[in-house]
């Protein structure tokens, strides 16, 4: 059995769960997500938790079984603190800046790249080369920030690009040079 999907995910204070067919519906103090779930897994909420049980063990059902219980568990802490990603921009030049809700980078290409930040993402910069992507579903925070980084992402020779704060870039050696 999975041991991740065999947990318990305790609910705070201020974290409501509605369970309704196939679908879960969780609602804190920052928003409200749902998640539908398989019909081979039941989620049941007992004594302030949620418990996820499967109803047989086939491959693809004990997959989606741990998986559902971290979706779930992502989903309360969302909805009780959110989520966040911070991404630093390196290289001579390279700059962030917000107008108005889009964030717009200029990343050396010949025009400026404008991120429309998708419903539930709150962009934020920090200074010209700190971007900070805010929300409360983890999946959609961790795809914006990657969208992101995608159009420039860390080169190896120099280091220059957009990547996540704590990275590490693994540098290459240069041209060898002539005799």
């Amino acid at each position: 059995m999975s041991r991740i999907g065999r947990k318990p995910v305790p609910l705070p204070k201020g974290v409501d769960v509605k369970i309704e067919a196939r679908e879960v519906t969780v609602k804190g103090s920052k928003g409200t997500l749902s998640f539908g779930f398989m019909p081979d897994i039941s989620v049941s909420f007992d004594g302030g938790q949620l418990s996820v049980i499967r109803k047989n063990d086939q491959k693809n059902v004990k997959a989606a079984h741990g998986m559902t219980r971290a979706i779930l568990s992502n989903m309360v802490v969302g909805v009780n603190h959110g989520f966040e990603k911070v991404l630093e921009i390196i290289g001579v030049g390279y700059r962030a800046q917000m107008q108005g809700k889009n964030l717009v980078l200029a990343l050396g290409f010949s025009h400026p790249v404008e991120v429309v930040p998708p419903d539930g993402i709150e962009l934020a910069v920090e200074g010209p080369t700190k971007v900070i992507v805010r929300g409360i579903d983890k999946q959609l925070v961790g795809q914006t920030a990657a969208n992101i980084r995608g159009y420039r992402p860390p080169e190896p020779y120099k280091g220059k690009g957009i990547r996540y704060v704590g990275e590490y870039v693994i540098r290459k050696a240069g041209k060898a040079g002539g005799k």
